[in-house]
């Protein structure tokens, strides 16, 4: 689809900012419905009238009191909207809401529009987008392809252009699958941090509500706007939204052991998962390996005992009423449900509890983790061989992140050999979403492609979307032991902190290596004459993270305020000066890393 404008929220702002009207935006929405001719896509439409006389009742473009103004948005049709049915891909479970589901209150508030609800798994049960009374919407990169699910018809409708983003829903992977398909972005974000009342539930203790979107900015200024604390929702959770930006410079990056990783025979997709890798690796960072059988064994966890046990109490009633109405695969998952007891609930939670206890080191060893999204594509005639084996096998690195309470975004990295579409997934423990974001966003522009299906380029990185930090956080320098990638730099990711940029001090620094420290550290001392510009990285941290931080600080080192090459100034680690004496000077490196560069060369 590559008619006419552009709906990634940059484009369509300036369109707007240039005279370009909500009502042209609609009719271009139901105009490429059309074209796009897939039946499977929605299962309600909003009246035109109805989105007319809402877009009228934002008043005047004004992005920076309603930063979704005029955007187009669809919603699973497990998440309520008022005045639209709600069935689940289930119709004789339909229902008319009373209310919008907190996050979608949350989404108009801010000036987007509900285009129409789209098609699911039925009951959110399922990756493979096929399992559904409706027409099966078609992948929009290679109709032959499952769309993957749950979430089908939004990362259809999000992928071809129809919308500027849709929400999903995400317990096993229903918000990255389909995203890893059909060449977008899907952000999962930490469980509780987006309110899921008014959804539905699959497994109420692990579902999220997820965001499809063109590019990474677009997906993070939809989780900005909706990632709110619900005192409606017991999981509800709070998390920083302020972490997006700037990538730190090197990130440790885990990655499953070369032993440990399973393609099923897909070389093509191996192939392109090492050319993930090697993007990475241009950009600066260190790959490694983490052995990952336990994450696996964890992913067996979802469709064992407790967590089907939970998807068939969250519809016990009506399932037991009318067991005909389900798809068939879904009535034989919810049906094995209910030979289950307690006893095989709480055997699910103790072996959980043991693998946590076992993944607990290895996810804390690295910055973040790199996965494939997918480890396969599957046709339609796949899934319709062996429905159950290749959905389970779409969830090898999908499965276990909820459990483990990680976040994730999954992002396009290229084009396969075939054609097909690459894609994977950044992961990272509880409220690290900023983190895996940030590193998406620059995959994302380094595999230059077109969003989704629609032909369009990526727009350029929006400073809007990345923003800047709340005032209260405080500016710290960085300059030894805690840069990115560094053995320190732990501390600061313990504390929440935020990259912000890299940068050089004033040209009045000496820098030394400081004898018999453990891990070596070096000492910044102001020059009394002469000095250099020494290589630094300003990270951003709350005042009670930064006190935290400054009373751990071990003598002779301190906090002081150093000075920086455009001028300004911020604190950071500073020496005393009797620490000095048996110390080398390696002022000449320009900086702690390419000092330490030279030890290792």
């Amino acid at each position: 689809m590559t008619d006419g404008q552009a709906f990634d929220i940059a484009s369509l702002r300036a369109a707007y900012g240039s005279g370009w009207t909500v009502e042209q935006m609609i009719a271009t929405v139901f105009s490429r419905i059309e074209a796009v001719g897939d039946p499977g896509i929605f299962l309600h439409l909003a009246e035109r009238a109805e989105l007319i006389a809402a877009a009228e009742a934002l008043g005047p473009f004004d992005s920076a009191k309603k930063p979704l103004w005029g955007v187009p948005f669809a919603v699973k049709d497990n998440i309520d909207v008022a005045g639209m049915p709600t069935t689940a891909a289930c119709p004789d479970y339909a229902y008319m809401p009373a209310a919008d589901a907190t996050v979608v209150t949350l989404l108009k508030q801010a000036g987007a529009l509900v285009i129409g609800k789209t098609n699911l798994d039925q009951f959110a049960t399922g990756l493979v987008g096929v399992r559904t009374p409706h027409p099966i919407p078609r992948n929009a990169i290679d109709p032959t392809l499952v769309p993957g699910g749950s979430s089908s018809g939004s990362a259809v409708a999000t992928a071809q252009g129809i919308v500027s983003f849709a929400l999903g829903t995400d317990t096993a992977g229903s918000g990255r699958i389909p995203a890893g398909l059909n060449n977008i972005v899907g952000l999962k974000p930490s469980v509780g941090t987006l309110s899921t009342t008014g959804v539905v539930p699959a497994c109420r203790t692990l579902d999220c509500v997820s965001v499809f979107a063109l590019t990474v900015d677009d997906a993070w200024r939809v989780y900005a706007v909706a990632a709110r604390p619900d005192v409606t929702d017991a999981y509800s959770r709070s998390v920083s939204i302020a972490g997006y930006g700037a990538a730190p410079p090197v990130l440790a990056i885990g990655v499953p052991a070369k032993a440990d990783r399973q393609f099923f025979g897909d070389t093509v997709m191996e192939a392109s998962y090492e050319a993930a890798l090697s993007s990475l690796k241009k950009l600066g960072h260190r790959l490694v390996e983490i052995p990952f059988r336990d994450f696996y064994a964890t992913a067996n966890l979802l469709y064992e005992g407790a967590w089907v046990a939970e998807r068939y109490a969250a519809v016990k009633g009506f399932f037991d009423a009318h067991e005909d109405s389900f798809h068939p695969v879904t009535r034989k998952i919810y049906g094995g449900a209910k030979s289950l007891t307690a006893a095989d609930a709480f055997s699910g939670l103790y072996a959980l509890q043991a693998l946590k206890a076992k993944t607990a080191p290895l996810i804390a060893s690295v910055d973040l983790f790199c996965v494939p999204t997918a480890p396969t594509h599957f046709t339609l005639a796949d899934l319709a061989a062996e429905p159950i084996r290749e959905n389970s096998r779409l969830g090898t690195y999908t499965n276990f992140v909820n459990l483990l309470d990680m976040c994730g975004i999954a992002v396009p990295t290229g084009t396969r050999s075939d054609g097909l579409p690459a894609s994977v997934t950044l992961l990272a423990p509880f409220g690290r979403d900023g983190l895996t974001a940030s590193l998406a966003a620059d995959l994302h522009r380094e595999s230059h492609l077109p969003l989704g299906a629609t032909g369009w380029p990526q727009p350029p990185i929006s400073p809007v979307a990345a923003g800047s930090a709340p005032e209260e956080l405080i500016s710290l320098v960085v300059v030894g032991a805690h840069l990115s990638g560094m053995p320190l730099n732990v501390q600061l990711r313990d504390l929440d902190a935020r990259f912000l940029r890299t940068t050089r001090t004033a040209s009045a620094y000496c820098l030394y290596a400081l004898p018999g420290t453990v891990p070596p550290k070096p000492g910044l001392v102001r020059a009394t004459q002469g000095g250099e510009m020494i290589d630094v990285e300003i990270w951003q941290l709350s005042a009670d993270a930064f006190g935290r931080f400054v009373a751990a600080i071990p003598a002779p080192l301190g906090i002081g305020t150093i000075a920086l090459e455009d001028g300004s100034s911020a604190k950071g680690f500073l020496v005393e000066s009797f620490a000095l004496e048996g110390a080398r000077d390696i002022t000449a490196f320009g900086g702690w890393r390419a000092y330490i560069q030279s030890l290792a060369a």
